[in-house]
């Protein structure tokens, strides 16, 4: 039996009539958009943060992790709270973003927000041996992670919650998922808010500008936020992220 890591669960806070999904990114856990999470009920929004499979428990599980079984917790989630909502805003930071773009091709949300999504890999390497990875993976399990961090509130990252090693078989399927993403951008409709940070040195700016142009939504913007790195549902732009989106919502649900 796998055991959950502290701080590793699932959160929902019910309230008001709108829904709001939010999924957290790869290798990360829901305590990524708790804080998040926690605002938006605030302003009177019924919220749930899912846990994504094999992530906050131990990293290994990752390696029996499929992008489709991903995608089916953030499906499991959204049915939940259209159950209990009028209306439904699906949030995604990173690959969380990928699987938000993904329910909006086959759902109707009211709208989308997609934080800090790539469209690729940073480590183009991926790409030129995907199809050795899963036999890779039986003899190396998992890498470590790179130095270096982008953070700007030091003590907002000490509090981060996530895996410090990468499960090779994994980074197969993030692959995988991020090329089902490209290829249906196109399909998205819903009104859709980016949100990507300057100081991200893990997400190019090209992808922010690559899934605005491709998408088929007629609303459609994107927010550069000055401060903090990456996980913009944590860092320094965090309080600037949770006003654009609770504004957002308010506007596409009226």
């Amino acid at each position: 039996m796998r055991v959950l890591v502290d701080r590793g669960e699932p959160f929902f806070y019910p309230g008001g009539d709108i829904g709001c999904l939010l999924i957290h990114g790869f290798s990360g856990a829901p305590e990524e958009m708790r804080w998040m999470g926690k605002y938006l009920a605030e302003h009177g929004f019924t919220v749930l943060g899912v846990r994504l499979f094999a992530h906050a428990t131990q990293v290994t599980d990752m390696n029996r992790a499929r992008w489709e079984d991903w995608l089916a917790n953030a499906e499991d989630g959204y049915h939940m709270l259209r159950g209990l909502a009028s209306q439904v805003v699906v949030i995604g930071m990173s690959m969380g973003g990928a699987l938000t773009l993904l329910l909006a091709r086959e759902f109707e949300p009211a709208g989308i927000l997609v934080m800090a999504t790539p469209i690729r890999i940073p480590d183009n390497r991926v790409e030129r041996i995907r199809p050795l990875l899963p036999l890779i993976s039986k003899v190396m399990p998992t890498i470590r992670l790179p130095g270096g961090s982008d953070w700007a509130d030091k003590e907002a990252e000490k509090l981060q919650l996530h895996y410090h090693e990468i499960a090779v078989r994994s980074a197969a399927e993030l692959h995988d998922l991020l090329g089902e993403m490209r290829r249906s951008l196109g399909r998205v409709v819903a009104p859709a808010l980016l949100i990507y940070a300057k100081g991200d040195l893990g997400t190019p700016p090209n992808a922010a500008h690559f899934i605005l142009e491709q998408l088929g939504s007629s609303d459609k913007h994107i927010l550069w936020l000055e401060n903090g790195g990456h996980n913009i549902a944590r860092d320094a732009g965090r309080e600037q992220a949770f006003e654009a989106a609770a504004g957002f919502i308010h506007r596409i649900t009226a």
